[in-house]
């Protein structure tokens, strides 16, 4: 075809994948295959790889950023990012009422909405095109995320519609991750022996930080537009209106809206999703009630903090009390071993909650949790199930205290507490639960990011003997895997293929892969950037890690004792004859910080800690956790704490993260 068919044939594709996408995304009412799809969105790319100069912004096939950022820009909101007044009581619902009464004459008509727990943005729409989208920061400024917002399948990024009026507007909404994806996200950052996020709201918050686009394409984030600041056109007076409109123009509105004509109806309303938000495949934690009207909102104006013309109801947070039946111990990669609470079933939050952690033994003995005892249990975040406390005045004097095991419940070898630790740990590697968690870790994205090998085919290939070790995973056959259950040939073989794929990973994922203890990702680095390869680690002593700033004595002690051990050195010469990289290639990149320490402290704004880890890793610094002397640099964030303190009385360099992030970019130019 010649350029002008060409760029016909990408204007009906697009617009017909975008209807596609509007009707899977939000509307939820697909009404073509997934592989007919797939065949339009692969048509689609060949086109525009033969034409590039066709290829735009608001293509579909440009959702997914290239290159990770170094970090975000600041932007400035034409109209204020304000939070609102929360209230818990419904007689604050009624003074807000007689407030905004008081100012308008007209009849007020009250919009009100579901309160999504998640994280506030603000999208820009150009000519129907989307082009800018910015967190609310403090609320005058903000930082420019479109790149990780186009990762939003159901954020369009060309509006369904000819209304001149909504063109060129802007709208915000909540980024919010769905009570599956966060569940499933935890349980693959636990697999990883990460940090799990405490809520649902963290966990988007985190996600929207990573200078990533293509990490953040894994979360699955979603968005619900729920406001716009301003009157779009003379046409528009309700907002209620506006929204609906928005809704039929590809967005995905906030559900469940409601006008309300009277105080009352509020309260109905209050009442009818009190437990019914429970149902709900994402966080509730309140409503929203606004005023309607367009032209009255710009009447009643603003506080300082907040609009006069909303408020925020917020229900109290769920609880249920139940009685604990027993304590159960499970066994981690590590060895550790986890108590957690086995409970008499009790309905919280829409589920049925059995199981709650403990955390360690101390938490056991801070709380006095004893067998029998009746517990107080809440959903941290809505999500994981925690025990608050104790009810003492329904004990009878049959509660016992729990002794926490000597012996490893899975293998039966006896358990070690370590000296100024609060964990209880099994030490014999060849433990089945420890396999299974090595072999997660492993396979997990930060690692060798091995994509097939998830929980339950791990189990089944360790339960039946198949693994047994890592090196056993690049022995396994196309054959094999297909025998087992959910595979099938076509699954056996793609991951067969993702197997083989991980061997040209760096030899810094590879050493984070193996497991070692108290060697996360930093140390990994670290160790990668001052030895070089596994030859030289191997054969280190103390006086050698005393020299690596980041590497301390407990570290030094995890290395040293892990290669005595003659079935780890075993499994490197193995993993090195499968064509495993054990040896550092230095980075392209300017390498402008090298020699230089950087320890990081309180809440990043523009990024997470790891992230600006990384940053100082790629550009040849070492990030650190420990304020000493020897530090070049502290950034600090906000609530900064004890490190700045310590930073401080040293007389070290304190910078800011701004600061941080021009250091970057000028070196970068120069």
């Amino acid at each position: 075809m010649n350029k002008r068919e060409a760029k016909k044939q990408i204007d009906r594709l697009r617009k017909e994948i975008n209807t596609h996408n509007y009707h899977y995304h939000v509307l939820n009412q697909p009404f073509i295959k997934d592989y007919e799809y797939d065949k339009l969105y692969k048509k689609l790319q060949d086109i525009e790889n033969q034409y590039p100069d066709f290829i735009t912004p608001d293509s579909p096939t440009q959702r997914i950023g290239g290159q990770p950022l170094a970090g975000f820009k600041t932007i400035e909101h034409s109209v204020r990012m304000l939070s609102l007044d929360n209230t818990y009581s419904e007689e604050e619902v009624r003074d807000f009422d007689k407030r905004v009464r008081k100012q308008l004459v007209k009849r007020v008509v009250y919009e009100v909405t579901l309160k999504v727990d998640g994280v506030a943005v603000t999208l820009h729409y150009r000519n129907g095109v989307f082009e800018l989208g910015a967190t609310r920061g403090d609320g005058v400024h903000g930082d420019d995320i479109t790149l990780n917002l186009r990762t939003i399948k159901s954020l369009p990024l060309r509006m369904l519609t000819d209304d001149q009026e909504l063109a060129n507007i802007e709208v915000r909404g909540e980024v919010f991750l769905p009570k599956k994806a966060f569940v499933a996200l935890n349980r693959q950052r636990e697999e990883q022996s990460m940090p799990l996020f405490a809520n649902l709201r963290n966990a988007a918050a985190g996600s929207l930080k990573l200078l990533d686009a293509r990490e953040v394409a894994h979360r699955g984030l979603d968005i619900f537009v729920h406001t716009v600041p301003r009157q779009p056109g003379p046409s528009y007076h309700s907002h209620y209106d506006t929204l609906l409109r928005l809704g039929a123009s590809g967005f995905k509105i906030i559900p469940h809206i409601k006008q309300c004509q009277h105080l009352d109806e509020v309260f109905d309303y209050i009442n009818e999703w009190r437990n019914a938000r429970e149902t709900l495949e994402y966080e509730v934690d309140g409503l929203v009630i606004k005023v309607d009207d367009f032209k009255q909102r710009e009447r009643l104006g603003y506080t300082i903090k907040s609009p006069r013309w909303a408020i925020a109801y917020k229900y109290p947070a769920r609880q249920a009390i139940t009685q604990l039946q027993n304590i159960s111990v499970q066994v981690g990669r590590t060895g550790r071993v986890t108590p957690v609470a086995n409970l008499n079933p009790v309905s919280l939050s829409g589920t049925t909650v059995s199981h709650a952690t403990l955390h360690n033994d101390d938490e056991i003995r801070r709380k006095d949790i004893r067998l029998n005892d009746y517990v107080i249990i809440e959903k941290g975040g809505e999500i994981i199930p925690k025990v608050v406390g104790v009810v003492k005045e329904r004990r009878t004097g049959k509660e016992r205290k729990f002794i926490f095991p000597k012996t490893c419940p899975v293998c039966g070898e006896k358990l070690v507490r370590l000296p100024e630790k609060a964990d209880w740990r099994c030490v014999n590697s060849s433990c089945s639960a420890q396999i299974r968690g090595a072999i997660l870790h492993f396979a997990s994205r930060q690692a060798m990011d091995i994509e097939g090998l998830g929980y339950v085919l791990v189990n089944n290939l360790v339960d039946l003997g198949i693994v047994k070790s890592l090196d056993d995973i690049y022995r396994l056959t196309a054959a094999t895997l297909a025998e087992r259950e959910r595979m099938g040939n076509k699954s056996a073989e793609n991951l067969i293929a993702s197997i083989e794929k991980s061997k040209a990973k760096p030899f810094k994922k590879v050493l984070h892969g193996l497991g070692i203890p108290n060697i996360g990702i930093n140390a990994s680095h670290l160790l990668v950037e001052a030895f070089g390869s596994i030859d030289r680690v191997s054969k280190a002593k103390h006086e050698d890690f005393s020299e690596i700033p980041g590497i301390g004595e407990i570290i030094a002690q995890s290395i040293i004792d892990y290669f005595k051990n003659k079935k780890n050195r075993q499994l490197i010469k193995n993993l090195k004859q499968m064509g495993l990289c054990f040896v550092h290639k230095k980075s392209k990149a300017k390498q402008f910080l090298a020699g230089k320490t950087f320890v990081f402290t309180g809440e990043l704004a523009n990024m997470i800690r790891a992230d600006a880890q990384a940053q100082v890793r790629k550009y040849g610094g070492h990030p650190i956790s420990a304020v000493s002397k020897q530090t070049d640099f502290v950034v600090c964030g906000a609530n900064s704490g004890s490190k700045y303190d310590k930073a401080k009385k040293l007389g070290l360099s304190i910078i800011s993260e701004k600061e941080f992030l021009d250091m970057l970019e000028k070196g970068e130019k120069g």
